[in-house]
């Protein structure tokens, strides 16, 4: 049994509330367990469900052509899983921090206990919206991807009206706290990690408001903006595949033998006397 101050500590962090979560990370304080709090109080919100939703109809098709052993995502909240209809076998999440009732193992995104070359695809939803370092996770998720394997790349769109609306929120709420990388800035990157994109599709092509009139229209407008390809949906995903190396063997420069000449004296006229 646990001392009192452990008993007081832990009611303490069950009770926290949303105000005093946001006024830690407005304070500058960088806390992966507030951060995955965050992100996973607003996907069970009504806006936040209907983009988890549109996210999954988007996903699903994609993923039911991925093929391999191990599948694993990468992202600020465990819970929102997109990979549980997945054909591949084996399913990794991890949770950022430890939480009462947690059910995956925890791991950080930036350094995660996996082999390189071990994972055959690499679901990465939302992970590069909410991290400090997106170099530094971008080569970490590269490294444990196998050559030939493939990669899925979920992220908010700048070039959209959920970026525009960006402009006008508090960068301290969820979603508007996110980086929102463009797709040419990412693409830059991908080629330095020999990452070949392979297809890019959109989605969230529904307003960015939370009123209840507005948000039931989503699945329409997402059904529209699907139909007509459009590139300002509010979100992107792209899939690249890892690209193998060739391997140019390097072959010795052999030096021509020089065939030595040889010289046949020229035979004189010999006079033989014969007895």
């Amino acid at each position: 049994m646990g001392s009192p101050f452990d008993l007081i500590k832990t009611r303490r962090m069950k009770l926290l509330s949303k105000h005093e979560t946001r006024r830690r990370l407005l304070r500058g304080m960088p806390d992966s367990n507030i951060l995955a709090t965050l992100v996973g109080r607003w996907f069970q919100t009504r806006q936040g469900s209907e983009v988890l939703a549109a996210e999954r109809a988007i996903v699903a098709p994609i993923l039911s052509r991925l093929f391999g052993y191990h599948i694993l995502q990468v992202g600020c909240n465990e819970e929102c899983s997109l990979i549980e209809d997945s054909p591949v076998g084996h399913k990794i999440i991890f949770a950022p921090a430890w939480r009462p009732g947690a059910r995956h193992p925890i791991a950080d995104n930036e350094d995660l206990p996996l082999a390189t070359d071990s994972m055959d695809v690499v679901v990465m939803h939302h992970a590069l919206d909410f991290t400090d370092d997106s170099h530094r996770l971008l080569r970490e998720v590269t490294r444990v991807l196998r050559p030939g394997g493939q990669m899925l790349i979920i992220g908010f769109n700048p070039y959209s009206l959920w970026g525009f609306w960006k402009l006008f929120k508090r960068k301290i709420n969820i979603p508007w706290r996110g980086r929102f990388i463009s797709k040419g800035r990412l693409s830059d990157w991908l080629q330095l990690l020999s990452l070949q994109i392979d297809s890019v599709d959109y989605g969230l092509h529904f307003l960015p408001l939370k009123y209840f009139c507005l948000l039931q229209l989503a699945p329409r407008m997402e059904r529209f903006g699907s139909s007509i390809n459009s590139p300002l949906g509010g979100a992107y995903f792209i899939l690249c595949v890892k690209q193998v190396l060739p391997i140019t063997p390097i072959l010795p420069r052999w030096r021509p033998i020089r065939t030595r000449v040889s010289v046949m004296p020229v035979a004189e006229n010999v006079r033989v006397k014969i007895h």
